[in-house]
């Protein structure tokens, strides 16, 4: 068994976490009777493992049996972005909210914002959205410069930018790209702006290798700041994020214990790539125990050149549930996604999958009516994925209208019909 499995680095607050849930969850009380599972006797992670994998289906299904407190001690109501199907509703309570401002303050804190840091949020803190509170309450926590502008507007983002003189902004990356066309559009001098980092949320940024994927190098070339990476959930309430070494993302260790596990929930070596299982430590109205996430990540162990010794983890590189199966061929969305942002004339595309009338995967790729290099596009793909996949041409508005629905907080590059 890895040394990065080992409880005692956290043990204190990993057996407060078991002991808490297993009196006042029903869901949990429910499975560790179920499963003879004695939270007493949770020594080593050898133990540990012996308590069933919980799933996205259990907190669907049994939503209301994860609550562990009163429901007058009940604060905030979210709900997950429901990437993989319907949203799960989730509860917290006055020491979750402080326990999520911890999360962002200390999260914050690696990228380097100070409390005489100015950040501007182009993220809803409304629509039920978790992160978003989340980011305000971090903020105020560590005392820095807030400026919500919220999301979209980019003629509001740099009004704002320019009043404010912000050095931070927290943005999706695909809309800093919406901001730099914008900018360029309007005679804006953005690279001489305030602003000299952001931190990404909802896309991926970098490669397995650390270097920065197709978006973000694309960003990179056009805006010259500093892009720091952030991976979270709604369902563990706890930020991964990247330090100033940008070479993976940092666990916080007080805040959540992390596994990373292979198709046998075996515990995968660094350097290997498995489902991330969570048990977020200190919270109360809905806690969880070995959650897993859905989200395929690349483990990497601890010690960082940063000197934190903490384990990292890669931003996902593809859903557990999204995996392609094509012709032989394993695949994730994100492949096809990087991919396509790298051909630079393509400005806007969407991704479906089906099943065919054989029950088996088909993929079809959007573009828009009028784009002319389909034959150097089509062998750009089949050149980075080894399998050729169809293009369809659409007109932009409807590609506007699936990339960005309206019940969604972040773009839908990928709809799954199967």
């Amino acid at each position: 068994m890895t040394n990065f499995y080992d409880i005692n680095k956290n043990k204190e607050l990993l057996v407060q976490q078991l002991e808490y849930t297993a009196k006042n969850s029903p869901f949990y009380k429910a499975q560790f009777k179920k499963n003879n599972i004695d939270i007493g006797q949770v020594n080593s992670y050898r133990e540990f493992r012996k308590i069933p994998i919980t799933t996205k289906e259990d907190l669907q299904n049994y939503n209301e049996e994860f609550i562990a407190v009163k429901k007058d001690e009940i604060i905030d109501y979210v709900t997950t972005s429901g990437t993989l199907g319907n949203p799960v509703s989730f509860a917290l309570n006055d020491a979750d909210l402080e326990r999520l401002a911890e999360n962002e303050r200390l999260s914050f804190e690696m990228v380097g914002v100070t409390k005489s840091s100015v950040m501007q949020l182009t993220t809803t803190l409304d629509r039920r959205f978790m992160a978003g509170m989340a980011y305000f309450l971090g903020l105020r926590k560590l005392g820095a410069g807030i400026v919500r502008t919220g999301s979209g507007l980019p003629g509001l983002q740099w009004e704002s930018i320019e009043r404010f003189k912000p050095d931070f902004l927290i943005a999706v990356p695909s809309f800093l790209l919406k901001m730099i066309d914008f900018a360029i559009e309007n005679g804006i001098d953005y690279r001489n702006s305030s602003i000299k980092a952001a931190v990404c949320i909802g896309e991926p940024l970098r490669n397995p290798d650390f270097s920065l994927n197709s978006l973000g190098r694309k960003i990179k070339d056009l805006w010259d700041i500093e892009l720091f990476s952030t991976y979270a959930s709604t369902e563990m309430a706890t930020a991964f994020t990247e330090c100033n070494q940008h070479k993976a993302n940092h666990s916080l260790s007080s805040l959540i214990f992390t596994e990373v596990l292979d198709e046998n929930q075996n515990p995968v070596k660094p350097g290997e790539i498995g489902e991330l299982v969570v048990t977020p430590l200190q919270t109360q109205t809905m806690p969880l125990v070995r959650f897993a996430t859905g989200d395929m990540v690349k483990f990497y162990g601890g010690n960082c050149d940063c000197g934190r010794k903490s384990m990292r983890i890669s931003t996902p590189v593809g859903r557990k549930k999204q995996m392609i199966k094509l012709k032989g061929t394993t695949l994730y969305p994100q492949q096809i996604i990087n991919l396509l942002t790298a051909f630079e004339t393509l400005k806007i595309f969407v991704i479906v999958a089906s099943l065919n009338e054989n029950q088996t995967d088909e993929l079809l790729i959007r573009i828009p009516n009028d784009f002319v290099e389909i034959d150097r596009l089509q062998e750009h793909l089949q050149s980075g994925l080894k399998i050729k996949i169809p293009l369809e041409r659409t007109s932009v508005e409807k590609l506007e209208k699936l990339k960005f629905p309206k019940e969604s907080r972040k773009p839908k590059i990928f709809h799954d019909y199967r």
